[in-house]
Parts: structure tokens; C-alpha cells; sequence
């Protein structure tokens, strides 16, 4: 069995160890030549560096609660503390935390956190920022933070998730990556390791900002609001046919999007929903999962939306 078929299997097995799975995503990764993909397997199975960007997704929402006094012995004990005072008066990284750990820490603080329900973080540094702020005549002895237990199950269940999608689609869009197995060298395509990143970066961050040319070297292609030749272009280096690429940029010139967050106007989305099968049959050189991406964020630079 190839790496990519042993992956996909453990990943759907119940009670998966997501260690031995980002073991083998990391072996695949090094065969097919992507070193975004192997970086991100590394940082997942040895935690992310201060400095390196964490995913989306390892960005959680803290809950805090204080406990002040007052004169004449009066307090406020485990009083919430508004997100909104929080961020105004200490600042946004304290209520969306950056959760650096291995995903063998998040097991394990999971493991940890079944009877309470959730997690408590280092909030100690609050106090001073917080001192006098809250309630007027009210000193601040205490603040806590906490995370539920459910941010922490869905950061191992957006890991899991983001392996199989990736695998499904590097099955799909390069040729051979199937073969890959241990032991035993696999011709692949030339673009095979700029094909991979593209899925990499586009499925672990939700972004894409160059694709790779046939040769495998990567191109920047900036879009030009209002430009159709430029969003021709953009599509066409991204995989898509030339004559679909045009076709798509006329549409979208006709039209403008529904709202900021939905670039696709109904033009738009009739001719995706009759011709993205383009894409799993092979006439378009990207995946099905990463065209539909690729093409929302090219129509979110064409309107001048990003």
C-alpha cells in the first residue's frame, strides 16, 4: 500500500494517533519535494515556533473572570471580564490565543481538561493592565483565563481533517503521488512539488497567492482590480484551461458579487457548478476542492475585495 492510501486509512480509523500520521504526511511530504507541507507537519508534531504564523484554526478564544476588592471589606469574586474591556485595555492577542504546542500536548491538555471542561492559561500579567479599569474603587487581585475543552478537540479534529483533505488532493493532482510507498523510488511530474505546495498552502491556510508554472518554479501573478486579462491569466497558470480562464473573466466582468464575503455572482456560479467537473475528470490541472478556492480568491482580488 502507498504512503498516501496508508494515510488516508489511519485517518479514518477511529481513535487515530495523529503521531505516526504526520510521521508519514512527512515522508510523503519529503518524496513529493514540498517543504511548506513538511514544515507544517513539523511544526504540528513539534509545536510552532515563536515568530512562525500559527493556522487559523490554533486560534482561540480566552474567557476571563476576575476577582476584586473594594473598601470595607467588600469584593467581587469570579466576576467575567467583557472581551470588549479586555482587548481595549491589554489588547487583542489576549483573548484570541495562539496555541504554539505540539498536537501531542493538545492530547494531552485534552486528556487533562475531561472533568472541568475546559483549560486555564497564564493571566497573571492582566492584573497590572487591568488594575483600576473594571470597577472604579476596586483593586484587582486575580484574573483567569480559560479555554473549553471543544477549541482543543477542534484543533486535533482541523489536523485530522486538513491530512485527508490534502492527501485526497494531491491523489487527485499529481500524477503517481499514489505510488509513493516506502522503500521504492516513484517517477513523478516535473511540477509535482509546486503542484503539492499549492495544495498545502491553500488547504493549511486558506490562502493563495502564486501557482506554480509547469516547470515547477513559482510565479507571483498579481490581479488588477477590474483587470480581466489578469484574472485570465491568474486562472490559467493556476491550472485552469485558457479558454475556461476566459471565459470565467467575461462573466465576472458582467456582474458584480453578492456581498464582500461571496464573491460569485449568479453568472458566476452557474458556470462553476457546470464546470467544475472539469476538474475531477483531469481537463483542468488542479484538484476539484482547491479550484473552487483558487477561483473565489481570484474573484476577491478582481473586485477589489482583498
Amino acid at each position: 500500500m502507498g504512503l498516501l492510501l496508508d494515510i488516508q486509512s489511519a485517518v479514518l480509523h477511529d481513535q487515530s494517533d495523529i503521531a505516526p500520521i504526520l510521521l508519514k504526511l512527512r515522508m510523503l511530504a519529503a518524496r513529493l519535494g514540498s517543504q511548506p507541507l513538511a514544515d507544517w507537519v513539523k511544526h504540528e508534531s513539534e509545536g510552532y515556533p515563536s515568530g512562525v504564523e500559527v493556522p487559523d484554526y490554533r486560534v482561540l478564544g480566552v474567557s476571563y473572570k476576575g476577582t476584586f476588592s473594594g473598601p470595607f471589606g467588600s469584593g467581587i469574586n469570579n466576576a467575567p471580564i467583557s472581551p470588549y474591556l479586555i482587548e481595549k485595555f491589554a489588547g487583542k492577542s489576549w483573548t484570541h490565543y495562539e496555541m504554539r504546542e505540539s498536537i501531542a500536548a493538545v492530547d494531552e491538555l485534552l486528556a487533562s481538561s475531561k472533568k472541568s471542561g475546559t483549560f486555564t492559561i497564564e493571566a497573571a500579567n492582566l492584573i497590572l493592565l487591568l488594575q483600576g479599569k473594571i470597577y472604579p474603587d476596586y483593586a484587582c487581585n486575580a484574573v483567569t483565563g480559560t479555554i473549553s475543552r471543544g477549541s482543543l478537540a477542534a484543533i486535533r479534529h482541523a489536523v485530522l481533517n486538513r491530512v485527508l483533505e490534502l492527501t485526497l488532493e494531491i491523489e487527485k493532482s499529481v500524477p503517481g503521488a499514489a505510488e509513493v510507498s516506502l522503500g521504492e523510488s516513484t517517477v513523478l511530474s516535473g511540477n509535482a512539488s509546486g503542484v503539492t505546495t499549492q495544495i498545502a498552502q491553500q488547504i493549511i491556510y486558506g490562502n493563495y497567492t502564486a501557482v506554480s508554472a509547469q516547470s515547477g518554479a513559482t510565479v507571483t501573478i498579481s490581479i488588477d482590480t477590474g483587470n480581466k486579462e489578469s484574472l485570465s491569466q491568474y486562472l490559467t497558470q493556476a491550472g485552469i484551461s485558457a479558454a475556461d480562464a476566459q471565459e470565467l473573466a467575461e462573466l465576472a466582468s458582467t456582474e458584480k458579487p453578492e456581498s464582500p464575503a461571496e464573491p460569485m455572482g449568479p453568472k458566476v456560479k452557474a458556470w462553476l457548478l457546470k464546470n467544475l467537473k472539469k476538474a475531477g475528470s483531469g481537463t483542468w490541472k488542479v484538484g476539484l476542492a482547491v479550484a473552487t478556492d483558487v477561483i473565489k480568491e481570484a474573484l476577491l482580488k478582481y473586485y477589489g475585495l482583498k
